[in-house]
């Protein structure tokens, strides 16, 4: 079964939309993402700019400026409250891990 677009988030997709929470440029995103995640994760430019160009056409970022071909963006008000929804969803998971294992070390 597909998954709904953008109702839950891959790590690159988390990831982008945290980096914009400032405005920053494409480049930016592809050497945040490894300095925040100690290079756990990566983004190749291809997805990044695929990723980017599904962002806003879903109004999760805009533009907001543009430097020769560099562009920079930035979370919308949507963008943020997607970050919001992942992050609650992905606690429920791990609380939901908690519960089950320490059940079993209970047992």
């Amino acid at each position: 079964m597909a998954r709904e677009k953008f109702k839950t988030l891959t790590e690159q997709m988390f990831y982008t939309l945290l980096c914009l929470r400032e405005p920053c440029y494409g480049m930016d995103i592809l050497d945040r993402v490894p300095a925040m995640t100690n290079k756990r994760v990566n983004i190749g430019s291809g997805t990044l700019y695929t990723l980017l160009e599904q962002f806003l056409d879903g109004e999760m970022i805009r533009e907001v400026g543009v430097e020769g071909r560099k562009r920079s963006y930035v979370l919308t008000e949507k963008g943020k409250e997607m970050l919001k929804t992942e992050c609650e969803r992905m606690t429920a998971q791990l609380a939901d891990y908690h519960k089950i294992f320490e059940q079993e070390n209970e047992q």
